[in-house]
C-alpha cells in the first residue's frame, strides 16, 4: 500500500483503538485489578480458590480484547483483499503493455478507493465494537 494510503489509514484504526481503550478497557482494566486484589485478600480461601477467583476477574478483559481482536483482523483480512484485486489489476495492465506510470497511477487510484471504502466502515465498526465491549457481563 502506498505510504500516504497507509498511513491515512493507520492513523484512524489507532485512534478509533485509542478511543475504545480509554472509554471502554480501561474501565474494565481497572475492575479487573480491583477484582483481583479482592480475591487475594480473602485469607480463609485456598490457594486455588483464590487463583480461580483471579481467574474470573480476567474473563470480562479477556473477552473484550479478544473481540477488539477478532474485529482489526476481519478489518485486516478484507483491506488485504481489496489491495490484493488492485495487484491484480496493476499485473493485468502491466501485462497487457502499459508502461510503469500508467502501472502506477491505477495501482494509486485503486489502493486510494480501498482505504477511502475501508475508513467509511470504521464507524459502524466502532459502534459495533462498543455495544459488544458493553454487552460483557462484568
Amino acid at each position: 500500500m502506498a505510504e500516504a494510503h497507509q498511513g491515512r489509514m493507520q492513523n484512524a484504526v489507532e485512534e478509533m483503538v485509542q478511543n475504545l481503550e480509554r472509554d471502554h478497557i480501561r474501565t474494565m482494566q481497572g475492575r479487573m485489578f480491583r477484582c483481583s486484589a479482592e480475591c487475594c485478600e480473602r485469607k480463609t480461601a485456598s490457594m486455588s480458590q483464590v487463583h480461580e477467583c483471579i481467574e474470573r476477574c480476567h474473563t470480562p478483559l479477556a473477552k473484550a480484547q479478544g473481540l477488539v481482536t477478532s474485529e482489526l483482523e476481519k478489518f485486516q483480512d478484507r483491506l488485504t483483499r481489496c489491495t490484493m484485486h488492485c495487484n491484480d489489476k496493476a499485473k493485468d495492465l502491466f501485462d497487457s503493455g502499459a508502461k510503469d506510470p500508467a502501472v502506477r497511477a491505477l495501482m494509486d487510484k485503486c489502493v486510494g478507493s480501498c482505504v477511502d471504502d475501508h475508513l467509511n466502515l470504521l464507524p459502524s465498526m466502532t459502534h459495533r465494537l462498543k455495544q459488544n465491549l458493553e454487552s460483557i457481563p462484568q
